[in-house]
């Protein structure tokens, strides 16, 4: 049977490394904190989760999903630009999700905003990483096109690139890796799993390739740092793996001025 510890190692590793790699597009297309809102708009469905005893993942994806539809109605309905809509829907989350968050006890409202991992079931464990090495695959896959309407639109679409296309999966892709890094980080601190490698990997990659490859690896350096340290510290592993992430970042400045 697998220890508690080593499911944690396993989750973080998977979900940290998928999230910085996904997190060095997100830099390139300068779109570094749309995790952010998302993460928040997990918190309904992560509240829910935890007053009715089901899995948190599927609660936070269900509640992405839904706000991404109504997000896209509202489009539709009002045309009204689509940066407000996602203001309106994403500060109605978070007070709905703050609303409903003080039913759960004091264990479970921590581990709502900052995560625990520590905790993850054998289940949870499977599905982290099964989920994760799909998200990468199809990430993996889509990489250069979406590189190529970063760089210029018009030119992918005279390569032939379906830029809605792609931008829709490349969007899902977010919302998923946003779901599982609730469990890890927390509805607060998504981001950070997303952002901060890839930061890291920016200061010392001399290539594209070696800019997704450190920030895959950043990743699972900061989930791994983060969990060690809450085995002997006790302190929460979520915000131990965030702060891990940053002191490498930190560590990276060093190596800026001399690639």
């Amino acid at each position: 049977m697998i220890d508690q510890f080593t499911l944690s190692l396993i989750s973080g590793i998977f979900i940290g490394g998928v999230a910085g790699y996904l997190g060095s597009l997100m830099i390139t297309k300068r779109m570094g904190l749309v995790g952010e809102p998302l993460g928040h708009l997990a918190l309904p469905g992560v509240g829910l989760a935890l007053a009715y005893q089901f899995n948190v993942f599927l609660g936070a994806l269900l509640a992405i999903i839904l706000a991404e539809i109504f997000i896209l109605f509202l489009q539709i309905k009002t045309k009204s630009p689509l940066e407000a809509l996602t203001g309106l829907v994403f500060t109605t989350g978070v007070a709905l999700g703050f609303l409903i968050l003080p039913f759960s006890d004091e264990h479970q409202l921590e581990e709502a905003l900052v995560g625990d991992i520590t905790k993850i079931s054998f289940f949870d464990t499977i599905l982290s990483v099964v989920l994760s090495v799909l998200v990468f695959l199809i990430i993996r896959r889509i990489y250069s096109k979406i590189l190529l309407f970063e760089i210029s639109e018009d030119l992918a679409k005279t390569e032939g690139i379906n830029v809605e296309k792609y931008n829709f999966i490349y969007l899902s892709c977010i919302a998923f890796i946003v779901a599982l890094t609730v469990k890890l980080v927390g509805g607060l601190l998504p981001v950070a799993l997303m952002v901060i490698p890839s930061l890291t990997a920016k200061n010392i990659a001399k290539n594209i390739n070696q800019y997704s490859l450190g920030s895959l690896i950043f990743g699972m350096l900061s989930a791994i740092s983060g969990i060690l340290i809450y085995n002997f510290t006790k302190l929460p592993a979520g915000l131990m793996i965030v702060i891990s992430g940053f002191l490498f970042f930190l560590i990276s400045l060093f190596f800026v001025n001399r690639k």
